[in-house]
């Protein structure tokens, strides 16, 4: 895995949501990491657009993307578009190494595997923090028509399937058209006992999820999901209630 895929799997929290916690954080900290987040979430982002979406003005959001810069959180191309920079790549390959998030997709993957030979559709693992949510493995559908590409995306909870399940752990949801038009998802969390929100969620077109279909895929995410609680439990990570 690259350092750009290290940084694309890290759950990226919405820039400007906000939570109790957070009003002791000071109004300085508070807009650098704004911005940071801001950047992380659009890959390359440039000093108009940062602002934009902090609420600040060009000249305010300039000073704090220069200090992020000069630490090397962040860096600059010729184009002025803001990028991840060397000192949080290098933090990122740290805390990537043999950590929670990847003996989680190591257990996951395989039960992805088989959810999707049983059902046809894509299916990921995804994490949140409580404010968004992040997928950060897959296995793609093998039909010619499929949902694929959201392994490193951040979605919002606010709608979403994902969101719902996360919610009401053990629940199986399902949303058509709430990330992206025309796209049915069907999610269940896992039942976790710290702050990590993890879930599976299976993905496809609308018409592929009939009454009939929806049956036969909620057993199989059902059979996915107890599967990876029961491994988790087996393993001793500290996730499971």
């Amino acid at each position: 895995m690259s350092l750009y895929d290290m940084m694309s799997a890290m759950v990226i929290p919405s820039p400007i949501a906000t939570s109790p916690d957070e009003v002791a954080v000071p109004r300085s900290i508070g807009r650098a990491l704004d911005l940071l987040e801001i950047v992380l979430a659009e890959h390359r982002c440039t000093l108009t657009r940062a602002a934009t979406l902090a609420d600040l003005t060009p000249t305010t959001a300039l000073r704090y993307l220069r200090a992020l810069e000069g630490r090397g959180y962040l860096e600059r191309n010729a184009a002025g578009e803001y990028s991840t920079g060397p000192t949080l790549l290098r933090i990122a390959a740290s805390v990537r190494s043999d950590s929670l998030l990847d003996r989680l997709a190591t257990t996951a993957q395989p039960l992805l595997d088989d959810l999707t030979r049983r059902t046809g559709e894509s299916s990921y693992l995804a994490v949140s923090d409580g404010r968004t949510g992040t997928y950060v493995a897959t296995t793609e559908s093998t039909r010619a028509i499929r949902h694929v590409g959201w392994v490193g995306q951040s979605v919002p909870l606010d709608g979403s399937a994902l969101g719902a399940a996360l919610l009401d752990p053990g629940a199986v949801v399902v949303r058509t058209g709430a990330v992206e038009p025309d796209i049915t998802a069907m999610s269940r969390a896992v039942a976790t006992a710290g702050s990590l929100g993890v879930a599976i969620s299976l993905v496809g077109p609308e018409h592929r999820f009939g009454d009939s279909q929806r049956i036969q895929h909620e057993l199989a995410l059902n059979d996915a999901v107890d599967e990876l609680e029961r491994t988790l439990r087996i393993n001793g990570e500290d996730l499971t209630s």
